[in-house]
């Protein structure tokens, strides 16, 4: 059923679903048209779910979406499903909470948007990464004034193996960070940082190959004032964020995670990129964007 219906969309009960890909496996019942071979499978003792099955999945083996091989591997599977034995699945496992970095690892910020509705994407700020690298880790929030880099640094010393220090300077055109912070932050495991306002000595340190994102670039810094706090609950972008967060973070943007819903969030978007890469993978075999969702079906009545 999973196979079925999560691999290939396919309708109907499991116990009827099973019994078409059976019997095309064994039977190979194909007729020119994929109706008249639903027809036909269903006058070999399908019932109408089964029919609907058969029918569907005809229709995808004669427009080359999937393959014999691809309908015998199915075959296999579900009869060894049905009979306990263990079974290998292409598809991704489900994630749970201390294999969240893995997961959201594995994702674009654009399937997270997909698969969180739009929600927790921040605006505004421009990636500092080289192309293809990705930014994942938990939010260690910061909140200072123009120019004033004392917070952004202590914060180094509160940070864990594995964090993303966020700082909010109002979007702020003076640098509250440079080489220095970054060498320093590096040490202590920091895996990016994110200003909602400006950052200097960016050549360096994108040579160092630290990620980070900014509102502004600017060659100038402030001094060392102490204002502001750390771990408290921020703004950057126009989305709040809090300690404990997730922040994603690729060059098509940034993406916050409430924590209370990452896991949910994360599985979510897995599935977003499942979907995408069998999308992917249509369109190679000679489908189109359109075909694939069926966008005919939502215009309007004339």
């Amino acid at each position: 059923k999973d196979i079925l219906r999560d691999e290939w969309g396919f309708a109907g009960h499991v116990t009827s679903d099973c019994w078409a890909i059976r019997d095309f496996h064994e039977n190979h019942h194909v007729t020119d048209t994929a109706p008249e071979s639903a027809a036909l499978a269903l006058k070999n003792g399908c019932d109408v779910n089964c029919g609907n099955t058969y029918l569907h999945m005809l229709q995808a083996y004669q427009e080359g979406l999937v393959t014999e091989a691809d309908i015998t591997e199915a075959a296999k599977n579900v009869k060894n499903a049905m009979a306990g034995k263990e079974v290998t699945l292409t598809l991704e496992k489900k994630y749970g909470e201390d294999e969240l970095f893995e997961a959201f690892s594995k994702v674009s910020t654009c399937n997270i948007s997909d698969a969180f509705h739009k929600q927790g994407v921040v605006f505004g700020l421009t990636p500092h990464i080289k192309s293809g690298e990705r930014m994942v880790g938990r939010a260690l929030t910061v909140q200072t004034t123009n120019g004033d880099w004392a917070k952004p640094v202590e914060a180094i010393d509160l940070a864990k193996d594995g964090d993303v220090i966020v700082v909010d300077v109002g979007g702020a055109p003076v640098a509250v960070w440079g080489e220095l912070a970054t060498h320093s932050a590096m040490n202590k495991g920091v895996r990016g940082i994110v200003i909602d306002g400006a950052i200097r000595d960016i050549d360096d340190i994108k040579a160092i190959g630290f990620k980070s994102f900014s509102r502004s670039v600017a060659p100038c810094a402030g001094e060392p004032k102490g204002y502001g706090g750390i771990g408290i609950e921020i703004k950057i972008g126009g989305q709040a964020v809090r300690t404990g967060d997730w922040i994603i973070g690729d060059e098509s943007g940034l993406v916050v995670v409430p924590k209370e819903v990452a896991v949910e969030v994360a599985n979510r978007a897995l599935d977003v990129h499942e979907r995408e890469n069998r999308t992917r993978e249509e369109i190679r075999r000679g489908s189109t964007l359109s075909k694939v969702n069926e966008l005919a079906k939502w215009e309007p009545v004339k």
